[in-house]
């Protein structure tokens, strides 16, 4: 059995079998060497490498995703939650989607001058634009780097509308731009909360921010006039399921506009590393957890239809959207969503538009 590392969450650093890739272990030899002499694994570094895209904006055609650009400023996450499903995008860089995507991290400090110049081209069609849809926007990095920062104020120079999502309380520490752009309908966050249990949420999400400060956030966020949202995401079956009605009522309490949820997803290379984490913290329930992910998933790990995927399907997806509707209607949440406003964009201006 793969034993926990210190504040990460995954147990393995298998790379991917999709691309031929080496098999590799735990970080290295020296690190696993240490294992052995200490009894425990080592403290992983986290390390940052630049990276200098030539655009910035992401498109997709999904039928199931309520947006068609987002901007990832990051890639990777420190955050290290064991379910997330952006973890095999790690493979194409020849990287392991397990530890090496939440410990070898990739920044783009070009990105708000890549969105300004994209913004700038002709013929170009506003529509909401997504942050953290792949990783998070706010993970710890962004403290120093401020790239989604300035990302932002580009997009609040503008008028541009913009969606967020995040697990981070770090989101508050742009409030000053968030606030004006809400005054003008064009801003909503979603906060990602999973678990109010700090002992469950610490090994499912070891570096993002303690639930509280994720609730403290909605809070700040709301009573800032900036539309919020909690997202119960994911819902892992016979681990965090029992919380649904305590959840959507704190999020209610805290100011939440809307409450939805997704349950778990286990793509590619995720499911054997949610498996591992299974047998590394709840090997009493483990069997139990992945049969009833199967029963969400048409009997497997996971389902990539369009619609499904999110959704979940059988009996166990339908008691999930039934209790988080019931729980909705009692605390008076989940409103009719107001779309963002795009009748207010303006290109950027450039360095000649300034002289007139």
């Amino acid at each position: 059995m793969s034993k926990a590392r210190p504040v990460r969450g995954a147990t393995r650093n298998h790379a991917s079998a999709r691309f031929n890739l080496p098999q590799t272990e735990a970080d290295g030899d020296w690190l696993d060497a240490r294992a052995d002499i200490d009894g425990e694994p080592a403290r992983l570094k986290t390390t940052v490498t630049v990276e200098h895209p030539r655009t910035i904006i992401s498109r997709n055609t999904s039928p199931d995703i309520g947006f068609d650009r987002s901007i990832n400023p990051y890639r990777g996450c420190e955050h290290g939650c064991i379910y997330c499903f952006a973890r095999p995008s790690h493979a194409y860089h020849d990287l392991s989607p397990g530890l090496d995507f939440e410990s070898r991290l990739f920044a783009k400090p070009d990105a708000a001058a890549l969105l300004r110049t994209e913004l700038s081209k002709p013929g170009y069609l506003v529509a909401p634009m997504a942050l953290g849809t792949n990783t998070d926007p706010y993970q710890p990095i962004e403290t120093d780097w401020r790239i989604t920062r300035g990302v932002i104020e580009v997009l609040a120079e503008t008028d541009h509308p913009l969606g967020i999502t995040t697990k981070s309380d770090r989101v508050v520490r742009d409030l000053n731009l968030l606030a004006p752009m809400a005054a003008k309908g064009l801003v909503s966050v979603t906060l990602s909360i999973t678990s109010l249990d700090p002992k469950i949420a610490a090994t499912l999400e070891p570096r993002a921010p303690t639930p509280e400060r994720r609730l403290t956030a909605v809070r700040r966020l709301a009573d800032a006039g900036i539309p919020v949202n909690v997202s119960i995401a994911p819902v892992i079956p016979a681990i965090t399921d029992h919380e649904i009605e305590h959840l959507v009522a704190r999020a209610a309490e805290a100011g939440a506009q809307r409450v939805f949820f997704l349950p778990v997803r286990l793509p590619w290379e995720v499911a054997p590393l949610f498996r591992a984490w299974l047998d590394a913290h709840f090997p009493d329930r483990a069997g139990k957890v992945m049969a009833t992910i199967q029963s969400l998933r048409g009997g497997r790990d996971n389902d990539a239809g369009f619609f499904t995927r999110m959704q979940g399907q059988g009996p166990w997806a339908d008691l999930i959207r039934t209790r988080i509707a019931i729980a909705c209607r009692k605390h008076d949440i989940n409103h009719e969503r107001v779309p963002l406003r795009r009748d207010l964009f303006r290109p950027p201006r450039g360095p000649q538009g300034e002289l007139f």
